[in-house]
């Protein structure tokens, strides 16, 4: 296991109500059976709102993810290299408390 997946998973096993669980084959956290965090091509995902998500993509070399590869982007999931694994928690809490309404 490399330094960004042993990182990811360190983050979603912080968040208690989180449970680890696949989406489109990927590792990723769900809360009441809704995914808030995935692990891609060592960058962690997230799925974010508002200006949260502005921050998120405003940051060099984020995006917002295309898991396909496809140009087919999902607007509210923002891809977050592991240059800023430092805010990775930060986003992790602010995908959850999304994702949970």
């Amino acid at each position: 296991m490399n330094k960004e997946e042993t990182l990811y998973l360190a983050i979603g096993k912080k968040i208690k109500e989180a449970e680890a669980s696949q989406m489109f084959g990927k590792p990723c956290f769900k809360i009441n059976g809704k995914a808030f965090a995935c692990f891609f091509n060592k960058n962690m995902v997230f799925k974010l709102s508002g200006d949260v998500h502005k921050e998120a993509l405003s940051l060099d070399g984020s995006q917002l993810f295309d898991p396909s590869g496809k140009g087919r982007a999902m607007k509210e999931w923002v891809q977050v290299p592991y240059d800023y694994s430092q805010d990775w928690e930060k986003f992790a809490k602010a995908a959850l408390k999304y994702v949970k309404g």
